[in-house]
């Protein structure tokens, strides 16, 4: 399998990641044996170095660098980079919301439980959808497109704030609820994490000019959007 190239120059490649693959090798995720950065490598003949990390089920925006310094010279200004994420979520979202909730950290992640980091992140519903279905506890079963901007990059936090809004992403195992991602994945078509990250806005750490990576949505979503009725904005 070949990784779809959205973005390379003699300092930078960006590929879109699909779900399921992880980004470089994990003791969390010990029965994989495929990643995108070896993948990436053999593919464009040289050694890339990661600068970010996407979930293993997330599809979407991966940049890596071609050399350590460029690594080092994205990362420095990676809090102020601008990543928009796109989800389907449970319910429908009525308006535009900023969350500011802080997120502990994560034992099965290695990290401190008793420490909580600062996160926010920008929701905008972009389309709703209802389907005549009783899947819970409601005649009819109701969905949203969201549009994500976090302004941090902690450990699942998009996930943890859209339960934390009670729309949880559908086909989220870990904070989702199983009745919905069951119903997508053997009636629709759509068994994985529907969470992909869509845009990536940087500065070129050598030109110095605002660089704009998209990444297409895959099959999977995109017959999702289309039974929805939701268009892609121009």
């Amino acid at each position: 399998m070949s990784l779809s190239i959205l973005y390379q120059d003699a300092h930078l490649v960006a590929v879109n990641k699909p779900s399921g693959l992880l980004v470089h090798k994990s003791w969390v995720a010990k029965d994989a044996k495929e990643f995108a950065l070896q993948m990436v490598r053999d593919q464009i003949g040289q050694f890339v170095f990661p600068i970010h990390r996407l979930d293993r089920p997330t599809s979407g925006v991966l940049l890596f660098a071609l050399s350590p310094d460029m690594a080092q010279a994205v990362a420095g200004q990676w809090e102020h980079a601008e990543k928009v994420y796109w989800a389907v979520v449970r319910g429908h979202l009525k308006e535009s919301i900023t969350v500011d909730h802080g997120l502990k950290g994560m034992a099965d992640y290695g990290q401190d439980v008793d420490v909580v980091q600062e996160a926010q992140t920008q929701f905008t519903p972009m389309g709703t959808a209802e389907i005549p279905v009783c899947i819970d506890k409601y005649p009819q079963s109701r969905y949203g497109w969201v549009q994500a901007t976090p302004l941090q990059g902690r450990t699942h936090q998009i996930r943890r704030h859209l339960k934390h809004l009670s729309h949880p992403i559908i086909g989220d195992a870990r904070y989702g609820k199983g009745k919905h991602n069951r119903y997508f994945a053997e009636h629709l078509d759509a068994g994985r994490l529907l969470l992909h990250a869509r845009q990536l806005t940087i500065r070129h750490p050598v030109s110095e000019q605002p660089l704009t990576i998209t990444a297409p949505l895959d099959d999977t979503m995109t017959a999702l959007f289309e039974r929805f009725g939701w268009v892609l904005p121009a």
